[in-house]
């Protein structure tokens, strides 16, 4: 069984620049962060680094990410110059909306679930990258897979996640006991 990535990237632009949503391929990697279970390590790579990754990501065993096929691989597949979508991914966003029937973001699942929030937002990113400020950039970023890890982690261990409403405590039930039960459900 291959290595299990969680994975999250930082675009160059903003929707606004690109005409909006459809236009993902445009974004412009800035930085991707990632963490190996099996190397217990934390990793970033900038735009010209990106091709690199091909080889990781076909190996894994599994790939966890936070709307990660709708937005982080449609920006990322341009660079690695395939389809990314046929790789075993596990996208918590996934879980959420078919649990809830809409989305809620990453802040507010681990606002609810870990206690603790994210360090800023998208925008800052970019801001980070056209200021030249890459090793904030690079801690912003891999500040979100570490999130998004330790959601995945709960989540396996718990069985749900939670979030708000109503000021209310609430779970969303998921099954993450191992990479394969995730890679074989439809």
């Amino acid at each position: 069984m291959g290595d299990v990535i969680v994975l999250d990237l930082e675009t160059q632009k903003s929707f606004d620049e690109v005409g909006g949503r459809d236009n993902l391929h445009l974004l412009r990697v800035s930085v991707v962060g990632i963490y190996s279970y099996n190397q217990n390590l934390f990793r970033t790579f900038t735009e010209w680094e990106t091709p690199s990754l091909r080889g990781m990501l076909e190996e894994a065993g599994l790939i966890v990410g936070f709307n990660i096929k709708r937005f982080d691989y449609p920006v990322l597949e341009p660079y690695l110059k395939r389809n990314l979508r046929d790789l075993p991914t596990l996208d918590i966003m996934e879980d959420v909306q078919r649990f809830l029937g809409h989305r809620l973001s990453l802040d507010t699942l681990v606002k609810a679930t870990l206690g603790e929030g994210k360090t800023g937002h998208g925008l800052d990113a970019i801001r980070y990258f056209r200021e030249g400020e890459i090793e904030k950039l690079k801690r912003y970023c891999l500040d979100d897979v570490r999130l998004t890890r330790d959601l995945y982690d709960y989540g396996k261990q718990h069985g749900h996640m939670k979030y708000e409403k109503n000021s209310e405590s609430r779970s969303i039930p998921v099954s993450w006991a191992s990479p394969a039960s995730i890679k074989n459900r439809s």
